[in-house]
């Protein structure tokens, strides 16, 4: 088996019992339990922050996160024989939120609430905190700059014609929102909640199902921000499967708000958030970094998709939150 970087376990007073492959990293049986191994080429500063804030989260008493280990040495950041920094984190036996199941959804949306009624921290003024209103604002610049080249360009594959008769629709929705936001209190919002941390990447595929609760994993995206944020992504990634089911996001809103209730204004943001076309933003921005010689198929797909929720999605705007 390859087992690159499973050395640095010495330098935690630990040795593998067994070992398996994950993605991207070894997961090991140790004496104090499962632990995963990871490269990590990221700020060190940063990661030191991370295993602050796990550990923030577990005195404040939500246990199952994937606590960043500090050597013994004191680091968060271990190099092995030829200097390459790896990290090594508690890990747990589980099975990720299946979308289809509503009462897995239900729960995945509690606990999400119960952690970011712990995930706060105090903010260095060095510290960034992300700015949802110039995203938006970046983000439509460059859907105007590829509707620009796609209008130019004469000879179009099945991509680049699909793409090309939808992203005015899109980008009449983006800069609505991006509108929308501006007009809103948002900024007073967000410096409200200038210690609120979210998880940055909270989606089906880091949120475990363990015998002891569910667990979240991963949390190298953290950042400040209005938590709404993990909410709306999480929300996001589930409609989509759901053909943006009215009655399902108000369940996750409710079941939300029956441990962190949100104002008027976190309401207002949720709903700004679910309004930006992201999905579409993605599949376009992707074009725009490749080739553009060749588009998969998979990539076509996914287009298709998207354009084909333009309906559902502006329903459920339209009546979300149900008054």
């Amino acid at each position: 088996m390859y087992d690159r970087g499973l050395g640095v376990l010495e330098q935690y007073g630990l040795t593998a019992k067994s070992v398996t492959r994950g993605r991207n990293a070894l997961i090991c049986d140790t004496e104090q339990g499962l632990k995963i191994i990871r490269e990590f080429w990221g700020s060190p500063r940063k990661m030191e922050q991370q295993q602050k804030l796990q550990q923030h989260c577990r005195e404040g008493g939500f246990l199952l996160v994937d606590q960043v280990m500090i050597n013994q040495d004191g680091q968060v950041i271990s190099r092995d024989e030829e200097g390459n920094p790896y990290v090594v984190r508690d890990w747990f036996v589980g099975k990720e939120c299946d979308t289809r199941s509503e009462e897995d959804i239900r729960k995945c949306i509690f606990s999400m609430a119960r952690l970011h009624t712990v995930m706060q921290m105090d903010r260095e003024e060095s510290e960034c905190t992300d700015d949802l209103a110039e995203e938006m604002k970046r983000h439509n610049r460059e859907l105007r700059k590829i509707r620009k080249f796609l209008q130019k360009k004469k000879k179009k594959n099945e991509f680049e014609t699909k793409l090309s008769e939808s992203i005015s629709i899109f980008l009449e929705q983006g800069e609505k929102t991006e509108e929308k936001l501006a007009e809103s209190d948002y900024y007073r919002i967000l410096q409200e909640n200038k210690n609120a941390v979210c998880h940055g990447e909270c989606n089906q595929h880091n949120i475990l199902f363990t015998r002891d609760g569910v667990a979240f994993t991963n949390f190298e995206h953290w950042n400040y921000g209005i938590q709404t944020s993990d909410l709306c992504q999480f929300m996001r990634k589930i409609l989509e499967k759901h053909c943006w089911n009215h009655e399902l996001g108000e369940m996750m809103l409710r079941t939300y708000e029956s441990v962190r209730p949100l104002s008027d204004g976190e309401i207002l943001n949720l709903k700004l958030q679910l309004s930006y076309p992201w999905k579409f933003w993605k599949i376009a921005n992707f074009y725009t970094n490749s080739s553009k010689v060749w588009i998969s198929q998979k990539n076509t797909e996914k287009l298709d998709q998207t354009i084909a929720l333009i309906e559902p999605w502006q329903h459920f705007l339209d009546h979300f939150p149900a008054e």
